[in-house]
């Protein structure tokens, strides 16, 4: 478990906890030694651990500056696992800086209080063993779910299921290091002295169980982030009016005129409980106008970083489908999709969906020509203007995406990319174990199997780079 700096824990800090914005109520939160003698200055009497007391916060000179419920927690029975205070009042950000400023000035020079970094009080729950980094790192997450499905998933992180999940992996590791590292000891055994088949049926378990967590830590994080699709086609096939149809408002002008969009829009939605960025582009042609050429080239851009590209045909036959630029998008989607990825976990492949627009409009024909490519994962008919076929193509999006309409929530926790990267060089140190329980190279097996355990390790601050523990909490929310 890394340390903090040897003054920082003995300091109490103290920030105003709630938004920076007026509200109903308003706290000012500190945790350190000083707190009790902070209760006694500023509410003028000391406080019993954990109830409720109504006084008045009171400033420098005696003043009143503001009314209402004191808290006090007493190490290491508190979030920090440090003595903490909370003083909730009304939430007007003037009452909240003058009750800040009264705890400030109760500072002393052997008992000193100042104001607390962004994360810190989470960063003292992490350094005082009350969450591990990946619950800490949860909280943040809880805090900035944008949906419901988000937010469940940050939870289920905080109460441990990410952490538990790393646990139960770990211990699956030490007990092949176990087995390995006494074969070690014990020169004049051979390998059958361990086992080898039982050794290689437990990789082999561990390389699983350890590709079933990285789903469902990836689909945490497309919760967390969001899914990137863009809508793409011709134009006049009905991309901005399917946005709008998407987003349940008018966002884009939708007009008869060829071009009428000329540059990417952004609109971000929410689809069966997954945050979405939705990106509608100019339509995809040859033209000689150089402002609409600079629009095609940045829907390229967007097909190049998309999650998910819908492609665009018109099912009522009066926009004919344009093979090449349909191959273009496929071939730029595939350039990043399995194909690209020779060995190992890998980042969620991007996806394409075949969307036939304006089935309102469409004859007996409709869905008999199938665009043919192992990367377009479904077919979908809509009308846009009708709504026919919307909730079909939300549950392809969610589908492509890893969930589904019911049920997606389970098994997923949130996740941070540097937690997927940790998952991803356990999982390179495993395959190298393999090769060397092959070779029988029995040292380079165990170190390996070393290796796979302290990346785990990063996840949950067992282990944890130096430099990281700062700017993991850098990004919270001051007070928190």
């Amino acid at each position: 478990m890394p340390q903090a700096a040897a003054n920082t824990p003995r300091q109490t800090i103290a920030a105003v906890a709630t938004a920076a914005a007026a509200g109903a109520i308003g706290i000012v939160r500190l945790s350190g030694p000083a707190c009790d003698r902070v209760a006694q200055r500023v509410c003028g009497r000391s406080l019993v651990p954990r109830q409720a007391t109504l006084v008045d916060f009171r400033g420098p000179d005696g003043e009143v500056l503001d009314q209402g419920l004191a808290l006090y927690f007493k190490a290491p029975s508190s979030y920090t696992g440090e003595d903490v205070l909370e003083l909730q009042g009304h939430g007007g950000l003037a009452v909240l800086q003058m009750v800040l400023r009264a705890c400030l000035v109760c500072d002393l020079p052997e008992d000193s209080i100042r104001l607390a970094r962004p994360g810190e009080f989470t960063e003292r729950a992490f350094l005082n063993d009350r969450l591990d980094l990946a619950q800490a790192e949860a909280v943040a997450d809880l805090i900035s779910a944008q949906t419901s499905r988000a937010a469940q998933a940050a939870m289920a992180s905080l109460k441990g299921a990410f952490s538990e999940a790393i646990a139960a992996l770990q211990a699956q590791l030490i007990d092949l290091r176990l087995r390995v590292e006494a074969c070690l000891d014990f020169p004049e055994e051979d390998l059958e002295f361990i086992g080898r088949e039982q050794v290689a049926e437990r990789l082999a378990a561990c390389l699983d169980r350890l590709e079933q967590i990285f789903r469902a830590a990836q689909r945490g994080q497309t919760l967390r982030e969001g899914l990137r699709v863009v809508l793409v086609g011709p134009p006049n096939v009905g991309k901005s009016s399917l946005l709008n149809a998407l987003a349940e408002e008018e966002v884009a002008i939708v007009t008869p005129v060829a071009g009428t969009t000329r540059d990417r829009l952004i609109q971000d939605i929410v689809v069966s409980g997954l945050p979405i960025r939705l990106i509608d582009t100019a339509g995809l042609r040859q033209t000689t106008d150089p402002i609409e050429q600079l629009g095609i080239e940045r829907s390229w851009q967007s097909v190049e970083q998309a999650d998910l590209v819908i492609l665009l045909r018109d099912a009522s036959g009066d926009i004919a489908a344009d093979e090449a630029m349909e191959q273009r998008v496929l071939s730029l989607v595939g350039a990043r999709g399995p194909g690209a990825v020779k060995t190992g976990l890998a980042a969620r492949p991007a996806q394409v969906l075949l969307v036939l627009n304006k089935a309102d409009l469409a004859g007996e024909s409709l869905g008999a020509e199938v665009l043919q490519h192992g990367l377009v994962q479904r077919q979908v008919s809509v009308s846009a203007k009708t709504g026919e076929g919307l909730e079909a193509l939300r549950e392809a999006i969610a589908e492509a995406a890893g969930f589904l309409q019911a049920g997606g929530s389970e098994g997923v926790f949130s996740a941070r990319a540097r937690q997927l990267d940790a998952l991803v060089r356990a999982q390179a140190a495993l395959v190298q174990a393999q090769a060397h329980l092959r070779l029988e190279a029995l040292e380079c097996l165990a170190e390996e199997l070393r290796l796979a355990q302290q990346a785990l390790s990063e996840i949950t601050g067992e282990y944890l780079p130096d430099d990281l523990l700062g700017a993991i909490f850098g990004h919270f929310c001051i007070g928190k």
